[in-house]
């Protein structure tokens, strides 16, 4: 077997381990964003509803609200303080308090992380903060501080800008998750990053 990957080296082909097979990349999709120049005043909490339509979630959104679809239902998911929700829909959640960056200008935006077991992303950094809302299965955020486990149902503040992490689904069942991020506009959404 050494013989064999040492020609391997030689060719320039990597020999890719049971383990590495297993390792997919998490699927990333961006749902909804948008740029503001100002964030609510005190401390930060998304507020995470379903609405019947996506009109009606739209037109609710407001300043510091985004619509998207997502597992068959409509999401409004709205930036300000503790407690709020707009009464379009249900509340079904509220993740804070999430770390406010500094920036000129900021980025609103709702990704949906979706993978099978084992799934995981690249080791990166994000210009301000990022909050987790588990649909199905479970997230493991792995980071300088530790790893913080998400299971469905149960939304989590991460941590704030620049901090090393990678996340994975970590789950005996495929991952389903909303992401939101209050980062900085200016700079690139997302950087690579090493753990110290």
């Amino acid at each position: 077997m050494n013989r064999c990957l040492a020609v391997l080296a030689v060719l320039g082909i990597h020999w890719i381990t049971p383990a590495e097979a297993q390792q997919q990349p998490l699927t990333i999709k961006p749902l909804a964003e948008k740029k503001v120049t100002q964030l609510p005043a005190g401390e930060l909490y998304w507020c995470v509803e379903n609405v019947d339509s996506l009109d009606a979630a739209k037109a609710a959104t407001g300043q510091w609200g985004l619509a998207a679809q997502s597992a068959g239902k409509v999401w409004l998911f709205t930036l300000g303080a503790k407690g709020r929700s707009t009464g379009v829909g249900a509340k079904v959640g509220e993740v804070g308090p999430i770390p406010r960056p500094q920036a000129s200008e900021y980025l609103l935006r709702i990704n949906e992380a979706t993978g099978a077991p084992g799934a995981i992303t690249s080791v990166h950094s994000h210009p301000g903060s990022e909050a987790f809302f588990v649909l199905k299965g479970e997230q493991t955020i792995r980071g300088a501080h530790g790893a913080m486990r998400v299971v469905a149902g149960e939304p989590a503040a991460g941590h704030g800008a620049d901090m090393a992490m990678q996340v994975s689904s970590t789950g005996s069942t495929d991952l389903h998750s909303l992401v939101m991020f209050v980062v900085d506009a200016t700079r690139p959404f997302s950087s690579p990053a090493k753990f110290p």
